[in-house]
């Protein structure tokens, strides 16, 4: 089983940028579909981005559509979620998770393993 840690937030103002990170060990990130999720304080977790277990078939929320932009680096056995435009609604704490061999799922319960989340903050 692969773990994930996940990294990168911080606090940017509005129209900044960020870039989270989704660092795998114990097996390759190769052959796992990965996930973005965010949950916002008081609301519910809710699907951001993803990247299917090939590395590709990028999707994204309507939400965050031509903003984010996933990105797999093999080399390092990482996950990025590059954020751009960020907007005052983009703060939450955002998680990557990981399934093997998925493709485009979009439901968080149907994913195997979390890493432990990094908040982003977007002042306006």
């Amino acid at each position: 089983q692969v773990q994930l840690v996940t990294s990168g937030g911080g606090v940017v103002h509005a129209g900044g940028s960020l870039r989270l990170s989704c660092a795998a060990s114990g097996r390759t990130i190769n052959g796992y579909g990965v996930g973005w999720f965010r949950q916002a304080q008081g609301k519910n977790r809710e699907f951001v981005a993803l990247i299917s277990w090939s590395g590709d078939r990028p999707y994204y929320a309507e939400s965050v559509k031509g903003r984010f932009t996933v990105s797999r680096d093999l080399g390092v056995n990482t996950d990025y979620l590059q954020m751009d435009n960020l907007k005052p609604e983009d703060t939450a704490v955002y998680y990557c998770a990981g399934r093997h061999l998925g493709i485009q799922i979009v439901n968080d319960w149907e994913y195997e393993v979390w890493g432990q989340g990094t908040q982003v903050t977007v002042s306006s």
